[in-house]
């Protein structure tokens, strides 16, 4: 991605890159920046986000972590054989795609791995490190979206917590979209404190819980009383065989449940289903099943189906997500960003469930991007070093 010499390039590095929903947001933000594509989906285009000193996509430059070997290139070319990307797309911005895959480094642990927790992390920081100054980048963010993992069982750090300790020891911004553990780990809270550096997750709400976020307010709201509220995902593609594990599915349903229980102030019957239906690669299907109690008792229901596809919903979020982070960190903020919860279904931080308020709160915080810091700089979250005094 190119940039005037005079606009500072931001990168963006992705844990799991070659992935469908990576190799999504470089296509896409290579195809908007050229005008192939207007820029639905993105919240940070609309206007109350577009003088709020965020990053320009032109600005933009991708790399990250994969341990696949599929390059982007080829990537794409499936992504667009199977509808998910526009038909000639690979090969409009067949030059963005290959300079994003000369910036892919191994990740791991691979089968067979022997070095240490530590070796791993020196590494992976190593990495986006030389990516930041190879790019003469003004920062990057790091951003997982790679596919779930299960939640951990012992004190060793999963995949996620490795990469998520590799941002910190680089200076760079973290933002968790999947339901991974990521800075979640309990050995992470420390550095992440100490580190002054900005972070937003977790788990992006594309689908089924964001229409949940909507109605859970809305029979709150009304005085209705849900009674049950079950649900079902159909799903392939590497989240669909990732999510057949149990364990992974329980990191994914808890966000999901989360949503319920705050909006609606208690925790109704029914749960939700995850099946693989590795036919329908990235595509998805959401069903739920609401029963609730109306006036005099009267026994209702409402049911919901959302059908879309994954990456093409994730991408925007992720685009989205990138700016602001690059934005709060470029002004100071640090900590825990609880006002992007509008993104995730389990946000860090405190704040709403409610996908209305949680806009609210994101459009304030826009606001506050905007300004410029009194006296040389207050800061709205924990005071922190910038990345590079950290290295």
């Amino acid at each position: 991605m190119s940039a005037s010499d005079s606009v500072p390039r931001v990168g963006v590095w992705l844990i799991g890159a070659r992935g469908s929903v990576a190799t999504t947001v470089v296509a896409g933000c290579a195809a908007m920046t050229a005008g192939l594509h207007p820029p639905t989906g993105l919240v940070t285009e609309s206007p109350p986000f577009t003088e709020s000193g965020l990053p320009a996509l032109s600005a933009l430059v991708f790399g990250g972590h994969d341990t696949v070997d599929c390059h982007l290139p080829k990537r794409a070319e499936a992504l667009a054989a199977g509808g998910v990307l526009p038909h000639g797309l690979p090969t409009a911005v067949s030059a963005e795609l290959a300079a994003a895959e000369r910036e892919i480094r191994p990740g791991g642990p691979l089968p067979g791995d022997t070095r240490t927790e530590e070796d791993l992390i020196a590494a992976f920081a190593a990495d986006i490190r030389s990516f930041v100054r190879r790019g003469r980048l003004a920062r990057a963010v790091v951003m997982n979206v790679a596919s779930t993992e299960p939640a951990p069982t012992g004190d060793a750090l999963p995949p996620s917590s490795l990469y998520a300790a590799a941002a910190l020891r680089a200076g760079c911004a973290y933002v968790n979209f999947t339901p991974s553990t990521g800075l979640h780990h309990p050995a992470l809270a420390g550095p992440a404190e100490a580190s002054g550096l900005p972070h937003a997750g977790r788990d992006g709400k594309t689908g089924q819980t964001l229409l949940r976020s909507v109605l859970g307010p809305m029979f709150t709201q009304r005085a209705l009383t849900v009674r049950a509220w079950s649900g079902t995902n159909l799903l392939g593609g590497g989240d669909g065989a990732s999510l057949a594990d149990p364990a992974a599915a329980a990191a994914k349903n808890a966000g999901k449940e989360r949503v319920l229980t705050d909006t609606l102030a208690t925790t109704p019957e029914g749960e939700v289903h995850i099946d693989d239906v590795p036919a329908l690669g990235d595509w998805k299907t959401a069903w739920d099943h609401i029963a609730f109690d109306g006036f005099l008792g009267t026994r209702m229901i409402l049911q919901t189906t959302w059908q879309g596809c994954d990456s093409a919903l994730a991408a925007p979020l992720v685009l989205d997500l990138a700016r602001l982070t690059a934005r709060a960190h470029e002004r100071g903020l640090s900590g825990p960003l609880s006002e992007l919860g509008f993104y995730f279904k389990d946000p860090v931080g405190q704040g709403p469930s409610g996908l209305g308020e949680q806009y609210a709160a994101l459009v304030r915080f826009a606001e506050r991007l905007r300004a410029r810091p009194a006296g040389g700089g207050t800061r709205s979250h924990t005071q922190g070093r910038s990345g590079e005094e950290q290295r």
